[in-house]
């Protein structure tokens, strides 16, 4: 379980076929083996960890299945990363819950100044855009955000300034596709009413 609060920026170092290596701040020995750490907001386990000068540098193995599904695919050397560690108990819960496991691709429309913040327009895919409510919460690329408005399969959404530096928000531009996970409460009454 996660919060959407992203902790570290990590960078991809290394790509065979579906096994990432990723270079973070996070201290190797803080890291266990199989240890969950959500990368961009898939939630991936951690099958080996060395030191590195900057913190660690961690290996992840990734199915053809997540491959086909997330945005995991198009990640090359250089890739930078939003990493969050999995939530422990009495933790401080800043974001919303966030499982870590990918709904959709989505993607930006359009990206607009908007007082100090940037305004996001994002096209989910028409199959989760029923979840999408405004004032709701989504996860984008591992990071909890409040939805503004909703129409039909378009959101928006607003990131302050800390959060566009902390993050790979910074870099983002209109065509960039996003990994969307949709709240998880949200998943669940709408299958209950579909089960009426």
């Amino acid at each position: 379980m996660f919060t959407g609060i992203v902790t570290a920026l990590g960078a991809v170092t290394r790509r065979e076929n579906g096994r990432f290596s990723i270079a973070s701040v996070y201290p190797a020995a803080s890291i266990e083996i199989g240890a969950s750490i959500a990368c961009d907001g898939c939630c991936l386990t951690v099958t080996t960890v060395t030191a590195d000068a900057q913190g660690s540098i961690f290996t992840v193995d990734v199915s053809e299945e997540t491959l086909r599904r997330t945005t995991l695919g198009e990640w090359r050397e250089g890739t930078r990363v939003n990493l969050e560690r999995s939530l422990t108990l009495g933790q401080e819960m800043g974001g919303h819950m966030v499982a870590g496991h990918v709904d959709g691709v989505a993607r930006i429309l359009a990206v607009t100044p908007e007082g100090v913040s940037q305004r996001f327009e994002i096209e989910a895919p028409e199959t989760l855009a029923r979840y999408i409510a405004s004032k709701g919460s989504v996860a984008l690329d591992g990071t909890s955000l409040t939805v503004n408005d909703v129409s039909g399969p378009v959101f928006t959404v607003n990131l302050i300034p800390h959060s566009l530096a902390v993050t790979t928000w910074g870099q983002k531009r209109a065509g960039d596709r996003l990994n969307l996970e949709v709240d998880l409460i949200a998943r669940y009454v709408a299958r209950l009413m579909d089960v009426r």
